[in-house]
């Protein structure tokens, strides 16, 4: 099994294996190149978000800067809006549902490392780090969501149909669809 196999299975991987850092660079290539491009031209945006994302609806919307890891595994249904300064981790899948809006400096992490301190490092043969093991989990964003400013979903997450996370919330658990959740941890305030 590949460390890209083991990625996307949500085992322990090396995110140093050359493959993944192949395409890790790429990604920050494109995303440079979609931060620099003219926001009029709608065209060369979808094409640039064409080779970064893994799929996109149409009337898609992210403001620049967007930072990724590798961008071919983030999927973005119909209408969706990203606002500027985003954050997503994509080392496994993260889906965003149709007419869904992510605000500003929101982080989505389909990422983390081990717990165990013993577990995270990575050498090679010759004993130097090579670097820190991860395990991953997708996320799932509803739609018809609003995530708000600042907002961060972590590994394993499904935050369904209708939901809006409050600006600022930590989001450490699955959400049912129509609610208003808010909070560190991140907790259902009330149906929709």
């Amino acid at each position: 099994m590949t460390e890209k196999e083991k990625m996307l299975a949500g085992g322990t991987y090396n995110p140093a294996d050359p493959e993944l850092i192949a395409r890790w660079h790429y990604a920050k290539d494109l995303t440079r190149r979609y931060a620099a491009a003219d926001t009029r031209d709608r065209e060369l945006l979808r094409s640039i978000l064409d080779e970064l994302l893994g799929s996109q609806g149409r009337n898609v919307w992210i403001a620049a800067p967007f930072h990724v890891d590798y961008g071919e595994n983030i999927h973005l249904g119909d209408n969706v809006e990203i606002n500027m300064n985003c954050v997503f981790l994509d080392c496994n899948r993260i889906t965003v549902g149709s007419n869904t809006g992510i605000g500003p400096a929101v982080q989505i992490y389909a990422v983390g490392h081990p717990v165990d301190p013993r577990q995270r490092l990575t050498g090679n043969a010759a004993g130097e780090l090579s670097g820190w093991n991860s395990v991953t989990a997708p996320v799932t964003i509803g739609e018809n969501c609003w995530i708000g400013g600042g907002a961060i979903i972590l590994p394993g997450v499904t935050v369904g149909d209708g939901t809006t996370v409050a600006a600022g919330s930590v989001v450490t658990r699955p959400l049912p669809a129509n609610c208003l959740a808010a909070g560190n941890p991140c907790r259902v305030l009330r149906e929709l």
